[in-house]
């Protein structure tokens, strides 16, 4: 049984207010397959052009990473995002946005990728994500979904349909208040469960991470760092994270998944430290380990109100 990840593989170029990179290797599909893989290895559903440097495929095959399912157009572009970022880290403008192959990308689920029984669907057009269940004879154990606002925005009710066969629905607090209507996030996570999901994160940066299941919360905060230099991917890598210890693990309960939360915060910690996937490629397991141990005592106390 196996974790297969659909989602962008593409070209990120970034500018924040402590650097500007090039353009750089990103995309979601990359991210989370690059945290995903120090748990389990990951099957790819993507799409990328002739453009695409071979390096990378190479140093995902060799990390554990299945490109069966990515389809590789020759004769044209990756798609490509380029982006500034506030001072605050958290609010950004898109400069450009070129779809390129993903504009009319229709992923092909493999043989070999049958067998999948924990699916991590990246943001993506809803239909897409769907196409994707759809085209698996047997329902995989867990399906975990990321979406933004624009599909919110764009084809609401096609989102909505996917949203209703998936288990798990990743999103951030903006999001979570305006797929559901409202501003308080309890209200937000039960009027967004009753959509289909059995369990809801919201994401909120900075701030840390929110897991609901029916009445059950749960609350992980965020690492504060000294530096930030770009939060690009860092859902991404969160998603990764959470993935790659539920199909590791093969532990689906809400107590495991709070563990999970903690992976996923320690891992995109790690990413925003340096631009793209640089960081990701650096760290051991022994770092995770680590990092993981902050949080743990980031959020440990003893107390006695006798």
């Amino acid at each position: 049984m196996s974790l297969v990840v659909v989602g962008s593989m593409a070209f990120d170029a970034i500018e924040t207010p402590f650097g500007k990179s090039d353009k750089i290797v990103g995309g979601a599909a990359t991210y989370i397959a690059w945290c995903a893989t120090n748990f389990t290895p990951v099957k790819q559903i993507s799409i990328v052009g002739g453009d695409f440097p071979a390096e990378e495929l190479s140093a995902l095959k060799a990390r554990g990473v299945d490109l069966e399912g990515v389809q590789i157009k020759k004769e044209e572009k990756s798609f490509f995002w380029s982006g500034r970022y506030h001072m605050d880290m958290n609010s950004r403008d898109t400069l450009i946005t070129e779809l390129n192959v993903l504009a009319n990308f229709e992923p092909k689920v493999p043989e070999s990728y049958q067998d999948c029984e924990f699916l991590m669907l990246g943001n993506l057009v809803p239909s897409v994500q769907r196409s994707v269940i759809e085209q698996l004879r047997q329902r995989p154990k867990l399906i975990v979904m990321d979406t933004m606002n624009f599909w919110m925005d764009t084809m609401p009710e096609e989102l909505e349909k996917t949203i209703a066969m998936v288990d798990v629905l990743m999103v951030n607090d903006s999001e979570a208040r305006q797929l559901s209507g409202q501003y308080s996030l309890v209200k937000a996570a039960a009027t967004i469960l009753r959509m289909g999901p059995k369990f809801l994160v919201i994401k909120k940066g900075e701030h840390g991470a929110l897991l609901f299941h029916d009445n059950k919360v749960f609350f992980a905060p965020a690492l504060p760092l000294e530096e930030v230099f770009d939060p690009t991917g860092a859902g991404d890598t969160f998603a990764g994270g959470f993935i790659g210890h539920l199909a590791k693990t093969k532990d689906i309960s809400f107590e495991n998944m709070k563990t999970a939360i903690i992976i996923g915060s320690a891992l995109a910690s790690f990413c925003v430290e340096k631009f793209g996937t640089t960081k990701l490629r650096e760290i051991s397991a022994n770092d995770i380990t680590e990092r993981i141990e902050e949080f743990v005592q980031l959020v440990h106390f003893d107390i006695n109100l006798q």
